[in-house]
Formats: C-alpha cells, structure tokens, sequence
C-alpha cells in the first residue's frame, strides 16, 4: 500500500460541515414533521436548529461551488465523456459493487489525486450537488417565510406541494446517508475512507511495474512441469 494526498484541507472541512448539518437537519426534520413520534427537543428548539443548520448548508454550497465550478477541480466530478467507456467502466463499478466485493474482486477504479470518483460516484454527486440538494434548499427557504414568499409558492402550487417535495428528499438523504456510510467502509480496511477523510491521505495499492508484469507472463509462457508421474514407456 502507498499512500496519496487526495482530500486537502478546505475539502476536508468543508465535507464534514456538510455531514454535521444533513444528519442536523434530518434529526431535526424528522421531529417537525413528525411531530409526537420524535420528541428529542422541543418544536420551537428544532425549528430554530433546523433553520440555522439551513443557511450553514446554503454557505456550504456556495463556498464548494466557488471551489470546483469555478476552478479547474471540477475535473474531479467530470464523467468520461467516451460513452462507451464511461458504460463501460459503469458497468465494472456496478459489478464489482453487485457482487465482486463479496468474492475479494479487485476495484476496478484505481484512485488518483485528479481521478477521485468512479463513474458512478461521480454521476451521483453531480446529481446530488447541482440538483438535488438546491431543490430542498430552495424549498427549505420557502417553507421557512411562507408569507414573504407566497407569491414564489402559490406559483408551484402551494404550501403542500412545497412541503412534499422537502419532506421526499429529505427522506432521500436519510437513505442516501445510510448507503455513503456503508460504502466508505469498503476500503481495506472498514476505516480506510474514512480515515482518510482527517488525514487527507487516502492508501491503495501499488501498481506493478509493467516490466515485471510482462517477465512474469513469460516465465509462464516457457516453464516446464517436472512435477507428476513419467510417460509411460512402451516396449513392443
């Protein structure tokens, strides 16, 4: 194993700010909307902590889009653009999670500084970074000033659509979280990932030598078993 600077610090940071308010907001979340089932604080309290976690989450965007969008670190989310190699690779990826990692396969993603996500991880955050999480800020906005911005809610067709449509994807990334924690344990080692998330390094495996690999196959193409019983010698 040899280790790789891969998470800098400001990435580091920013992404545990990012968990602390999603698991913030879902605890919260879960006991405004229901209500009596979940009792961890009072209503006012978790209003208040969910509004506040709420606008951290917003500058959280905002600073990881002042960080990727508008620099050359975008790469790091970009998808071959290749669509038969980005299928391809996909296709790997799904395997190799489906039921490869259950029978000691190989990751077929070889992780670099500039190439951190597979095509599926990477896929995955564009959808949830650009898409996603905008929306259930955008409506987490709405809801928290229903009559300053009756008007933007009225247009979308109400309270209750608004509502709906945050409580969804709030049910979205609790499963979401679930799936991210499960799979930063399949390094390694279970605490691989996410160590490397306080450390900034992430360890994988050395790659052979391309020299050694073509000597190797070689040595197989030229070498003669001694092993096992002589060829029977017949005497007419």
């Amino acid at each position: 194993m040899k280790q790789i600077y891969i998470h800098p610090l400001p990435v580091r940071i920013w992404h545990w700010i990012n968990a602390s308010s999603v698991i913030a907001l879902i605890l919260t979340g879960l006991q405004i909307r229901y209500l009596g089932v979940f009792d961890v604080m009072s209503l006012e309290a978790a209003v208040t902590v969910h509004n506040w976690f709420g606008f951290l989450l917003l500058g959280n965007l905002l600073v990881w889009l002042s960080l990727y969008l508008f620099s050359d670190n975008i790469r790091i989310y970009q998808p071959e653009l290749n669509p038969k190699k980005y299928y391809r690779d996909s296709f790997r990826q799904a395997q190799y999670y489906g039921w490869g990692i259950f029978k000691g396969a190989r990751n077929p993603h070889r992780m670099t500084a500039f190439n951190k996500f597979n095509p599926l991880q990477s896929v995955s955050y564009q959808i949830i970074m650009l898409l996603i999480l905008p929306i259930q800020i955008a409506t987490g906005i709405l809801l928290w000033d229903v009559e300053r911005f009756s008007g933007i809610v009225t247009m979308l067709g109400g309270v209750r659509v608004v509502d709906t449509v945050h409580v969804l994807i709030l049910i979205f990334f609790t499963f979401f979280l679930f799936i991210h924690v499960y799979l930063a344990t399949l390094g390694h080692t279970a605490m691989a990932h996410i160590k490397a998330m306080f450390t900034g390094y992430e360890e994988v495996e050395e790659e052979e030598p391309a020299h050694a690999k073509q000597d190797k196959d070689k040595v197989k193409k030229l070498s003669i078993p001694i092993s096992g019983p002589p060829s029977p010698l017949h005497i007419h």
